[in-house]
């Protein structure tokens, strides 16, 4: 069946069709306004497949620009100020104006309920008829179209959540016949059933509302596949995995990190065939660069936070800072250069794209020729170089005055912007890797986006790093991630005991009832249960710490609508040792003599695709040695804007074999790789570049 993977980006959209065992690519600019049309367009262009997995910014955007859907909350008595009062904690120690996100729930739209009960799940206040009856009435005089419940310990015990959901749906479920609108429920013991009472709330509440802006999208995107002969349409979701319609359109917080899941899944996916396991991804698109570090299996956490804001659902472990290629440069109010966050996007775009007048990243490398005007989308799109000196002109004087000449400080200004957005990028990694006691020099960097390769080389050399991976289509690659992406659904449970009060047969029973859940949830997706692997995590902490570490607990695959795990007696004592190896890697300490808590038990059901092979098929053999397409002027040096000449190579020109000394440049429809003097790339077997120090 031939599949189409779409990376809705800020800057483009990308799509990688797979068919007949070979794959097409084609980027367009995004259309902000509007992203189905974009979408749309490059669809009827490539030609419609059966299926599509698609990577969207829709709950994303309606997240950050604060453009969801409004809110009400439904909550116990006394904790309607949560959303306000967070953790207390201070996100940056000295600043004596730190701004908080407003809250997504207005404190008019907030409903206390009087009713209590505790963490072990008893009911200390009952929740009576005329507590619904009010809510109800109250409710049909706010503005709103989605309402989040969450009530204090529900996930001890959700009959109070459940009650007030069944009373809510019936008075605003959209039934025929029924006397009001219909709402969208967002309930905490369906999205999150887990301690943590801010954590909880938020999460709920971010799902609440962004999940009815990204059911209208589906809405309209839905018949317009349809009509278009399209049979199958999935999500990718923050986790790594996809999901179909119906998941996405009641749980949309999973989609909040949607294209970086992408990308790292293709990243690991390339890596693993081109031999590398330990590797750090680097995709740095045209408004921002996501890093992770993979080490062999994908870096999952429940930790994340988006647009300021806790999303405590499953997603992969990435790191997100506001420098890509249209990130905008800046001199700030102490004569500073600043790079970023805000970003030109796709409309105006960067100067050289021919209506935007600031300077950005992009400019800055057309400038010092790494990158080339009539090269850009395989010399589809122009770059005007005159639009970018001008923006750069600009920013000279800014930053040098009058007293240098215009030439010698447009190139020092382009080369200081990209130095400061190395430096942002190389703080990201060191965040997700030395931080963290993993050593990046141990890592191959795995470069992709549509300007993850210009810089990638500079990024490994400043880390220590020997080895860079450039994917054959490094431009695309979250698309093609997708299409390797498996179809998940997760499900968890609070524990809240010690290790020691735990038995093997207890655990086993609790991970087959949450398999149970999660099986039921992708078959209405329509996976079925065959060839379905369960993975089970635990979330540990030691006694009298305040976060967990996630811990492995084993793999099992269906079979015949039944599966077995391993409930022998020392199941708990090797979980434990992988907790206490696990703590002293990240901490440089292990207390082995101290009680484990376990908090919460994860469940994923996993339903795997079938494996996508990045060749683009059959390639003509070459009858001569490889040789440049031109000979190009371009600044390759990190720490000098003068230009010297470089071979320019085109991709698609290269085999299985070659060899390309840097300096050089290597062009291709979707990126352009830079080889810095001194580096030298490989073309292995699946066309990937590999570069190495010499």
């Amino acid at each position: 069946m031939d599949m189409l993977g779409i990376d809705i980006g800020g800057t483009f959209t990308d799509f990688v069709l797979l068919r007949d065992g070979r794959i097409r690519i084609h980027k367009a600019l995004s259309t902000p306004d509007d992203p189905a049309r974009a979408l749309l367009e490059g669809v009827d262009l490539i030609g419609a497949p059966a299926a599509i997995v698609h990577g969207t910014t829709v709950a994303t955007n309606a997240l950050l620009e604060r453009r969801g859907a409004p809110t009400a909350l439904v909550t116990t008595a006394g904790f309607g100020d949560v959303l306000e009062i967070g953790r207390g904690d201070r996100p940056i120690l000295y600043d004596l104006n730190v701004a908080r996100p407003a809250p997504l729930v207005p404190a008019a739209w907030r409903f206390e309920l009087v009713e209590r009960m505790l963490h072990d799940g008893s009911v200390v206040q009952p929740l009576d008829t005329a507590e619904l009856a009010r809510l109800v009435d109250w409710l049909g005089q706010q503005p709103v179209e989605a309402i989040a419940i969450c009530l204090l310990h529900s996930y001890a015990n959700p009959a109070h959540e459940q009650k007030i959901l069944d009373a809510l749906q019936q008075a605003f479920g959209g039934a025929q016949g029924a006397p009001r609108r219909a709402l969208f429920f967002s309930a905490s013991h369906r999205v999150l059933p887990e301690p943590r009472e801010y954590e909880r709330t938020s999460t709920t509440v971010v799902n609440a509302y962004v999940s009815p802006t990204l059911g209208r999208y589906l809405d309209r995107l839905g018949p317009a596949l349809a009509g278009r002969n399209v049979r199958s349409i999935r999500i990718m979701a923050s986790d790594g995995g996809s999901m179909g319609l119906a998941t996405a359109r009641d749980l949309a917080a999973r989609a909040t990190l949607s294209g970086p899941a992408g990308g790292i899944v293709g990243a690991r996916y390339v890596a693993a065939r081109a031999g590398f396991d330990r590797i750090i991804t680097f995709d740095m698109g045209g408004t921002s660069t996501d890093v992770a570090l993979v080490d062999h299996t994908l870096p999952h956490t429940s930790e994340s936070r988006v647009g300021g804001l806790p999303v405590r659902l499953p997603s992969l472990d990435i790191h997100t800072v506001g420098a890509g290629g249209g990130s905008i440069a800046r001199v700030d109010a102490g004569g500073a250069l600043r790079v970023g966050p805000q970003s030109a996007g796709a409309d105006p775009g960067p100067a050289c794209y021919g209506r935007g007048t600031l300077p950005t990243v992009t400019d800055a490398n057309l400038l010092l020729g790494r990158l080339q005007a009539d090269h850009f989308l395989g010399g589809r799109m122009a770059l005007d170089v005159g639009r970018a000196h001008a923006a750069f002109a600009t920013l000279a004087r800014d930053l040098f005055g009058t007293q240098t000449a215009e030439q010698d400080g447009v190139l020092r200004a382009a080369l200081g912007v990209l130095r400061v957005a190395n430096a942002l990028m190389e703080r990201a990694i060191r965040a997700i890797s030395v931080e963290r006691g993993d050593d990046p020099r141990e890592c191959a960097l795995v470069a992709f986006g549509g300007a993850g390769p210009l810089h990638a080389a500079y990024l490994a050399g400043a880390l220590g790093m020997r080895a860079v991976l450039v994917p054959r289509y490094p431009g695309v690659l979250s698309a093609l991630g997708m299409l390797a992406a498996d179809v998940t659904r997760d499900s968890s449970r609070a524990l809240l005991v010690t290790l020691d009060t735990l038995d093997a047969a207890t655990l086993t029973a609790q991970i087959g009832a949450l398999a149970d859940e999660a099986l039921t949830a992708l078959a209405a997706d329509g996976e079925g249960p065959q060839r379905c692997r369960i993975e089970a995590v635990l979330d540990l902490r030691y006694a009298g710490q305040s976060h967990e570490l996630t811990t492995p607990v084993g793999g099992w695959t269906v079979g015949d609508g039944a599966w077995m795990v391993d409930a022998s007696a020392d199941l708990l004592a090797t979980i434990a040792e992988r907790f206490h190896t696990l703590h002293e890697r990240r901490y440089g300490h292990a207390m082995r003599g101290r009680p484990v808590e376990a908090v919460t038990l994860r469940v994923r059901a996993v339903s795997p695709r079938d494996p996508v092979t990045p060749m683009p098929g059959d390639l003509p053999l070459r009858d001569a040695p490889l040789a440049p397409r031109a000979t190009v002027d371009a600044s390759l040096a990190g720490d000098t804007p003068d230009r010297q000449p470089a071979p320019l190579y085109e991709r698609d020109d290269l085999r299985a074999g070659d060899v390309i000394e840097g300096p050089a440049i290597v062009a291709q429809l979707d990126a352009t790789t830079v080889v810095p003097a001194g580096w030298r790339a490989t073309v292995d077997a699946d066309l990937n570049l590999v570069l190495a120090v010499v």
